[in-house]
């Protein structure tokens, strides 16, 4: 496109182009736009002397659009300890409080049930005899973890020395050495818990819900229109605004299980909506809050090497389309732009004899 110092206002008789006296406003993005337009010889017009122009630099950079999601800042979904051991309960763990491998996570008839990891959960009792098992390894690997070896790298096979680790670790928790595990002794968990919240009060029973348990790291969930899905890319960074703060986000864990959506009154919106989980890049930028809301914002495109200037530096023709005033020492004119992408207040432009390095004037 050419320069369009042509369109420069004029003087025609007692005819003034004026952009202040009488200017359209139009809302473009997240800036506005100033329309030059024609006032007639018979409006009267009071003489001032303009104010000094404010001018910003054109600058080649990158631009990125961005959409915003609402989310939640928490420890992620609860999940339900529930006791398989008969008896009664007699200890435990405080609210709030984290639980690692091989510590109680709560008492039954003044005995510890510990916590173990793994993601097999235990649907049998384990002795001498038992067939081989991938339950078999992640028993020998939580008794190693916890300090009772003796029976090499830990495999799918049953051993006398497996045994004799498990009578160990059974002595040590003060519990009958019968060198047997079994499917309720312990709490099996993918790894660290923290507890949310008591189900269950010390003299309730055994067999149960006892109490629920959540991650032990802050992270933000989004709950995303499904539609929208290709937003969110695993590993992809992300801006979280949280009490009006904004920080670095990296994205854990993309759902690709859509259920229905609910709206503010909790009825289906009848968008079907995926979970999206946001790492926090700095896991004290939430501050102090277990839970807060959350402002998510995903880029959607990105453009590299752009010219761009604030959005308050467009100015639209009557003729159509759009230019930028291009200041020279004093000297201005006008020159002809395309318009890209809008993203933080300001605008990809492209232009002849535009480049980088010129200023503009601008509103903003």
């Amino acid at each position: 496109m050419n320069d369009v110092t042509h369109l420069k206002p004029r003087r025609r008789g007692r005819a003034r182009w004026l952009i202040a006296a009488a200017v359209v406003v139009v809302v473009l993005g997240t800036g506005s736009v100033v329309i030059l337009t024609r006032v007639s010889s018979a409006t009267p017009v009071k003489e001032a002397a303009p104010p000094a122009a404010e001018t910003a630099e054109v600058v080649q950079t990158d631009l990125s659009e961005e959409e915003e999601a609402d989310g939640t800042l928490g420890y992620g979904d609860e999940s339900v300890v529930a006791g398989r051991k008969p008896g009664t309960i007699t200890s435990l763990p405080d609210a709030g409080a984290t639980l690692t491998r091989c510590q109680a996570v709560y008492g039954v008839d003044a005995k510890p049930v510990p916590l173990f990891y793994g993601t097999l959960p235990f649907y049998r009792d384990l002795a001498a005899g038992v067939d081989d098992g991938a339950d078999v390894k992640q028993l020998e690997e939580n008794l190693k973890a916890c300090g009772f070896g003796g029976f090499g790298t830990p495999d799918k096979k049953f051993t006398s020395a497996t045994a004799a680790a498990l009578k160990k670790w059974q002595k040590s928790l003060g519990l009958e050495q019968t060198g047997t595990f079994g499917q309720g002794d312990v709490v099996l968990a993918a790894g660290e818990l923290r507890v949310s919240a008591l189900a269950a009060k010390p003299g309730s029973p055994a067999q149960g819900e006892v109490l629920k348990t959540t991650g032990t790291v802050r992270s933000v969930q989004v709950k995303l229109d499904a539609a929208k899905q290709g937003l969110a890319q695993q590993g992809a960074k992300t801006s979280v605004t949280i009490n009006g703060k904004t920080t670095p986000g990296t994205i854990t864990d993309v759902g690709r299980t859509a259920v229905e959506g609910k709206d503010a009154a909790g009825q289906d919106d009848g968008k079907p909506k995926i979970t999206v989980t946001v790492r926090l890049d700095d896991p004290a930028a939430g501050g102090g809050l277990d839970s807060a809301p959350a402002t998510v914002r995903f880029t959607k495109d990105v453009r590299k090497g752009v010219l761009a200037v604030p959005v308050g530096a467009l100015l639209a023709l009557a003729e159509g389309g759009y230019a930028v005033e291009v200041d020279e020492n004093g000297r201005r004119r006008l020159v002809a732009v395309r318009t890209g992408l809008f993203s933080g207040g300001k605008v990809e432009v492209s232009g002849t004899g535009l480049s980088a390095g010129m200023r503009v004037v601008t509103t903003s």
